[in-house]
């Protein structure tokens, strides 16, 4: 901000401080609540009016459309932070009281525990570009609301997929804590990529729905169009407030295409490690190839958030399958083929190294049940298999187990607040409220114009509402100050420098 816009702005504070002075003395000590409210909301109105006169703002905006709320940030590391904290601030806000409730649920663990971990582990190993761009988060959104969290809250808020669930597990057994509760890593999201005969015109596409709480995933609503000053341009959904896509699903300018899912009970943590948000944002904006992006991954993997890796690069039309885990990891690479996801691990060695509760063979479980109906789609519709037909794909209901159409934790558009059974490889327990809480498609053509489409809610088109579930299941009444209504939207079309609605 220059000498100018301070000035002008602490001149507007000053003013409306010297007004609510002069009211506080002329009311005394009998001056009505209302007006008090009235004198902060000033206050706080005038805060904002000075800070939406700050510069970097200039080249940033945000617009809704579809239930998705789209921001475009640009400039330096600090610029887009600044950025992206003052356009998102409620939703940062918002979003961070329902992630944190849900972490020191599930672990036990208090806030201050997580602060000291982002503090103490994760920050002394983010790159300076990402320390900055964190920084920038913090002040626009106390630019913008006069907000009590600093950086060690974002930090700790940006690793909600890889602390409570990698790390403190580890943790757990380290210490031999007692009475600890299980945790499991999850299994979120259903996914493929596929290119060559297995299209309909050769080219590749890209499909994914990401699984999540039905808490998180209601504000898993942010489509960034980010413009940095050094690496590539990337469109990815994302969460409020944090820096990656986190269910991972984003394209870059030099031709990468990237989505995931989860590998189910992982285990394993590096505290030595880089943080996975970071590898993940870092590799979205830096990688021109399947080979960079592998390399980047892999560079301090610290275990958190394990995943398989889809990519795909539109400039040669190969796609990829990363498998990473901590003690072990795969690649698979083809120009004619498909490789697909819900939460398995396939290598041999990461099977028994990195995830050894789990069962491939089991097929009535929501990983295996989901991989059989992968599998059976994507056969079925070799050689047309488009973005129309991937939104289709992305809804299915089909329960391979039972053999029957049934929306639940088997099929691919996931319905856990439907199931009796939950899915306890997660310690998701029966009609969890959870599942596929939005979806994503592309191809290559669309990658070429950094475009993509999503849909916001279950990609199937259907609702989910608070009110009644609670009504029916008071054993998760914890979660009724976060969760609320998820209702479908349209697939809508997302492009690079959207300016508006189009």
């Amino acid at each position: 901000m220059g000498a100018d816009s301070i000035r002008r702005a602490a001149a507007v504070v000053l003013l409306v401080l010297g007004s609510a002075a002069l009211w506080w003395a002329r009311s005394g000590a009998q001056a009505s609540a209302s007006a008090n409210d009235a004198m902060v909301a000033a206050i706080a109105a005038a805060r904002e009016h000075a800070a939406a006169n700050d510069p970097r703002l200039k080249a940033a905006w945000r617009f809704e459309e579809g239930g998705w709320i789209y921001v475009h940030l640009e400039g330096d590391p600090g610029a887009i932070g600044y950025q992206h904290g003052y356009l998102l601030a409620p939703e940062i806000e918002d979003g961070f009281a329902a992630v944190s409730a849900g972490m020191m649920h599930s672990t036990e663990r208090n806030w201050e525990f997580f602060r000291k971990a982002a503090h103490e582990m994760l920050w002394p190993k983010i790159d300076a570009e990402y320390q900055q761009e964190l920084k920038g988060i913090v002040e626009g959104l106390r630019a913008r609301t006069g907000s009590k969290l600093d950086v060690d809250d974002i930090v700790a808020f940006n690793g909600f997929e890889e602390l409570p669930d990698y790390y403190v597990p580890w943790l757990n057994k380290q210490q031999k804590a007692a009475n600890a509760p299980n945790l499991k890593s999850p299994g979120n999201c259903s996914a493929f990529v596929a290119t060559g005969s297995w299209t309909k015109d050769g080219q590749i596409v890209m499909a994914h729905n990401n699984w999540t709480s039905y808490r998180n995933g209601e504000r898993w609503r942010i489509v960034f169009d980010i413009a940095p000053k050094n690496g590539h341009r990337i469109l990815m959904d994302g969460f409020p407030g944090v820096i990656a896509s986190d269910d991972d699903f984003g394209i870059n300018r030099d031709g990468l295409m990237v989505t995931e899912t989860t590998i189910t009970q992982f285990e394993g943590w590096d505290p030595n490690g880089k943080a996975e948000f970071v590898r993940a944002r870092k590799a979205l904006q830096y990688a021109g190839s399947i080979d960079e992006y592998t390399k980047i991954m892999l560079d301090g993997n610290n275990g958190g958030y394990a995943n398989d890796w889809l990519l795909g690069d539109r400039k040669t039309g190969e796609i990829a399958q990363l498998e990473l885990g901590l003690k072990a990891h795969k690649l698979w690479r083809t120009k004619d083929g498909v490789l697909a996801g819900s939460n398995w691990a396939r290598d041999p060695k990461v099977l028994k190294e990195d995830t050894p509760e789990f069962d491939p063979n089991n097929k009535e479980s929501s990983p295996n049940a989901r991989r059989a109906r992968w599998e059976e789609l994507l056969k079925d519709n070799k050689g047309k298999i488009d973005v129309a037909l991937a939104e289709t794909m992305l809804g299915d209901h089909s329960d391979t187990a039972q053999k029957k159409e049934e929306p639940n934790e088997r099929t691919l558009c996931g319905h856990v607040d439907g199931s009796p059974r939950g899915v306890k490889e997660w310690e998701w327990q029966p009609y969890y409220p959870g599942g596929a809480v939005q979806g994503k498609a592309t191809d290559s053509a669309m990658a070429k114009e950094m475009l993509f489409v999503a849909r916001m809610g279950h990609p199937c088109g259907g609702d989910f509402l608070a009110k009644p579930f609670l009504a029916a299941h008071p054993e998760f009444a914890w979660e009724e100050p976060y969760l609320r209504d998820m209702k479908a939207g349209p697939w809508t079309k997302f492009r690079s420098g959207q300016a508006s609605k189009e």
